[in-house]
This record gives C-alpha cells, sequence and structure tokens, in this order.
C-alpha cells in the first residue's frame, strides 16, 4: 500500500508543479503583455512628441517666411510708390536750378520739395550720394565720360538725375557724367 501512496502521491505532486509552473507563465506572460503593452505607450508618446517637435518647428518656419513676405511686400509697394514720385523729384529739382525773379515762385517750389524730401525720409528713402565719388556701378549710371586732371580716376564729375535707394536695394540708379 505503500507503494501506492507513494505512486499517488508521486503523481500528485507533478501535477502541482504543473499548477506552479502554469501559473509561473502566466504570470511571465502578463507581465510580458504589460511590459509590451507599456513599450508601445513610450513608443506611440514618442513618435507624438516628434510630429509635435516637427508641427512646432513648421509653424515658426510658416511665421518667419509670412513676417519675411509681408515685410517684402510693403518694401515693394514702398519703392514702387516712390519710383512714381521722382519725375516729381527731378522736375522740382529742375525748377530749382533755373533762375527767376519771382521770389514767391521760388519760395513755394522749395518749400513743396522739402516737403517731397521728407515724405521719402520717412519712408527710409534715401538719395545716393554720387558728386564727387568714385564711380560704383552698382549704384551709378554713367551716361558719359570726360577728361578731366582736377579730378581722380572714376570719380562723378556731374549728376544728371538723382539716384535713390531703401534698405540698401536701389530704386532708380543715379544717371552721373564720370572722369577719367
Amino acid at each position: 500500500m505503500s507503494n501506492e501512496k507513494d505512486k499517488k502521491h508521486e503523481s500528485e505532486k507533478p501535477d502541482f508543479q504543473e499548477e506552479e509552473l502554469l501559473e509561473v507563465e502566466e504570470t511571465v506572460e502578463e507581465e510580458t503583455v504589460v511590459i509590451t503593452k507599456e513599450q508601445e505607450l513610450e513608443n506611440k508618446n514618442a513618435q507624438l512628441e516628434e510630429q509635435y517637435v516637427r508641427l512646432l518647428a513648421e509653424y515658426d518656419n510658416f511665421r518667419k517666411r509670412s513676417q519675411k513676405e509681408k515685410e517684402d511686400a510693403w518694401n515693394r509697394a514702398k519703392s514702387d510708390t516712390a519710383s512714381a514720385f521722382l519725375p516729381v523729384y527731378d522736375n522740382l529739382s529742375r525748377a530749382l536750378k533755373q533762375e527767376t525773379e519771382d521770389k514767391a515762385y521760388a519760395k513755394g517750389v522749395q518749400m513743396t520739395m522739402d516737403q517731397l524730401k521728407s515724405i521719402l525720409d520717412k519712408l527710409s528713402i534715401e538719395e545716393i550720394p554720387a558728386l564727387g565719388e568714385e564711380f560704383n556701378p552698382e549704384k551709378h549710371n554713367a551716361v558719359m565720360h570726360i577728361e578731366d586732371e582736377n579730378l581722380g580716376t572714376n570719380v562723378v564729375a556731374e549728376v544728371f538725375e538723382a539716384g535713390f535707394e531703401s534698405n540698401g536695394k536701389v530704386i532708380r540708379f543715379a544717371m552721373v557724367k564720370v572722369a577719367n
């Protein structure tokens, strides 16, 4: 009987071990599932964080590009407007160079020219310095050359039409006579 009991006892033992083993396996599987889900969530979080950073960078680039486009549009409009008024500036300059006995007329022309210059200054539109300066093909348009020993080489001897620039961009080149 003892032999039967031992066998029976032994047969129960493996069943008990199998149950423990099954419980351990289930626990390991559950932990693996939990770890896998945790990794999935971490990966998803990393992806969302990367998307957020990219979206933030894209928005920042969009904002900068929009600001630059707005500034460029303003500068273009300002340059176009100034270009439309430059013939008026030229005519006032010619009128001021003419001799007249009518002092009131001369004063009115001078006041009009001063007002136009004031407006151009407010728009940050500056006259390009030319007379007595060294010829600069990026700002001056040479229409005549003269030989003058009193002036150095490539020096602007006379300005026929004033040039203008805004923010370093030439609106109109100065039309000049250059000494060789």
